[in-house]
């Protein structure tokens, strides 16, 4: 009996010397959106949203990006104006919506990031690494486009635009001016020409060669842009998602408001109308080709970014009892309107450049960084006060850049943070910075004279049939193995109702085979990237793929890993790691098994203090 009273004194004492020294149960505190924090120990609490609008914004800003501007409206006048507005359209009620839902549905409930949420269900937890690989692989090459904006904006401080003239150093004999087309398009029905802007981006910005092979010099003027642009990423990460959260909130609107200034001026220029109804009047025999079904689908799964990790990053970020089901409405609905909102305002500026060069409209589009960096700036030497319009268009571009770049590095930090707490949340600001420094460093031969050229090839391979890959998975594992049934209680748990039928159908078929369909196509329209008509070497295209399947090949690898490590026969091993681990689910949950794990262990420590008493 003395040895059992003893025994229990010593317990007690036991338990709350640990709880005094371990960081146990005393000094957990869950807050109201189910998330962990603590008050001290090893382990830094994990941030969260300060305010509802921060992570709205931040997500209007990730999805819509420089492809809102420069792909889509060139996709819609490609594919008959108005009529792919119908393919579009349907793929984004089909499988764009859908799979946004899923994966924030995911992030949010768990608070964890794109590695670490796949405790879900091990056997894919490569997809987690594949994302992080693939928003690393972009966020490299997409911040030298950014640079190129901060660049333009520099050269926008003049009183006569560099592009404006021939006559330059960078100019050569084919240079030829706007008015001087206008007056040789009365008297001459074939001739060819290079305008000024055209130039000025090839030969002086980028000093580019004609192949890959031609390194060339660094240019210091563009690297000095390419560490600006990551100098301001790590400014306004610094402090992760409460930084980047009140950031947005100009970054974000910025580009509304230059957009509706920029189609008021244009709706006032002769030729606007005609620019317009090139982009909108509908051909609706291309909806028999399968191209324009492709481009649809294709524009609507890149946009919003499935499966690049950044959905499941800024959710994760959430209250748990966030209505993901309305933002999930929301924001694609927000990211395919402004893209459509983009494309009045280019096209009404291509009217007008058509208008004065006494042109068709088909003759001045262009798609890509030629739209943004040629076409559009030509368009605007064509107006008064040109100085003033580019200084408001390529800063609507930077901010427009920065919102995708810093969704895509917190992803890529927030996966590692979350997925290695111990070692790397409490020194997040230092792994931002390190980060930032190496990506800057890899970054440098974009701002060679053969820098274009490797931005193609990283556009072309980092992000393109791998993503498609990658979400497959997602969307096999999550409805099939995971289960849809478990998701949409997983759903209802934060939001107070399931699913319907509908979510849940896109779910299991729908959209699953428009992934399918995108990948297909696209392996079939494959074709070798090019630049300005050059082609790119053997060995150029084997690096390309070599550095998709650098992100592809952690599925396959991580999933092997998930399976060896259970315990078993091999059946038993796979069918362990197709089940979640015993600390997946919400961080409040998570929170309480930590504590009680703290009190087994504060009471083991106990016992083995007792000391033992002679009978």
């Amino acid at each position: 009996m003395e040895s059992s009273e003893h025994a229990s004194k010593g317990l007690e004492e036991g338990v709350l010397l640990t709880n005094d020294n371990f960081n146990g149960s005393k000094d957990l505190k869950h807050d109201d959106d189910g998330g962990l924090k603590k008050n001290s120990g090893d382990e830094i609490e994990r941030e969260s949203w300060g305010a509802k609008m921060d992570y709205m914004l931040s997500m209007i800003g990730y999805c819509v990006g420089l492809g809102n501007v420069w792909r889509f409206p060139y996709l819609c006048y490609a594919n008959g104006g108005g009529a792919f507005l119908i393919p579009y359209l349907l793929m984004l009620t089909l499988a764009g919506i859908p799979l946004f839902y899923m994966e924030s549905a995911m992030g949010q409930y768990a608070s964890l990031g794109s590695i670490s949420v796949w405790k879900a269900l091990p056997i894919i937890k490569g997809v987690g690494y594949a994302m992080v690989t693939i928003s690393t692989l972009v966020a490299i090459y997409y911040n030298m486009i950014i640079a190129w904006s901060l660049y333009f904006l520099f050269a926008s401080f003049s009183s006569v635009l560099p592009w404006h003239h021939c006559g330059h150093w960078w100019n050569t004999p084919e240079c030829m001016e706007s008015s001087a087309v206008a007056n040789r398009t009365n008297t001459t029905a074939n001739f060819s020409r290079i305008s000024p802007s055209e130039e000025y981006f090839h030969n002086r910005v980028l000093k580019y060669t004609d192949s890959i092979d031609d390194t060339g010099a660094i240019s210091w003027e563009l690297a000095l842009c390419l560490l600006l642009s990551w100098i301001i990423v790590f400014f306004c990460l610094i402090k992760g998602v409460k930084s980047s959260g009140k950031v947005v909130y100009f970054t974000a609107t910025f580009p509304y408001v230059v957009l509706i200034i920029l189609l008021i001026r244009g709706l006032l220029l002769p030729g606007a109308r005609d620019g317009i109804i090139y982009y909108i009047k509908p051909d609706f025999t291309k909806l028999l080709t399968s191209q324009i079904w492709y481009d649809g689908a294709s524009q609507v799964f890149y946009s919003l970014g499935v499966a690049w990790g950044g959905i499941l990053t800024m959710a994760s970020y959430n209250k748990f009892n966030n209505n993901c089901y309305r933002d999930a409405i929301i924001v694609p609905l927000c990211n395919s309107g402004t893209s459509i909102f983009a494309g009045f305002v280019i096209f009404s500026y291509i009217g007008y450049m058509a208008h004065e060069l006494k042109v068709d409209v088909g003759k001045v589009v262009a798609k890509g960084p030629g739209l943004a960096f040629i076409a559009y700036p030509e368009a605007l030497t064509l107006m008064p006060i040109s100085p003033l319009w580019a200084f408001l268009f390529f800063f609507m571009l930077l901010t427009l850049g920065l919102d995708s770049e810093f969704v895509t590095i917190e992803t890529v930090i927030t996966a590692l943070s979350d997925e290695y707490p111990a070692l790397l949340r409490r020194y997040k600001v230092a792994v931002l910075l390190v980060a930032c420094i190496v990506m800057f460093l890899l970054g440098l031969p974009f701002c060679t004279q053969a820098g274009i050229y490797w931005v193609t090839l990283m556009d072309t391979y980092s992000a393109g049939f791998t993503l498609l890959i990658a979400s497959f998975i997602m969307a096999i594992g999550i409805s099939y193995v995971y289960g849809v049934r478990r998701l949409s209680a997983n759903i209802k748990e934060m939001v107070g109702f399931e699913p319907n039928w509908y979510f849940k159908a896109c779910w299991m078929v729908i959209s699953p085979l428009m992934v399918l369909f995108i990948f297909i196509v696209s392996l079939v329209e494959y074709q070798p990237p090019t630049y300005d008509g050059n082609t790119y070497p053997a060995w150029a295209a084997g690096l390309g793929l070599a550095m998709a399947f650098t992100s592809i090949i952690m599925i396959p690898l991580f999933g092997i890993l998930a399976v060896f490590r259970q315990e078993g026969t091999l059946i038993e091993k796979v069918r362990a790691a197709c089940r979640p681990e015993p600390d997946w689910g919400p961080a409040h949950v998570r929170a309480q098994l930590d504590e009680k794990e703290a009190i087994n262990q504060s009471q083991k420590l106990a016992v083995d203090r007792i000391p033992l008493q002679n009978p």
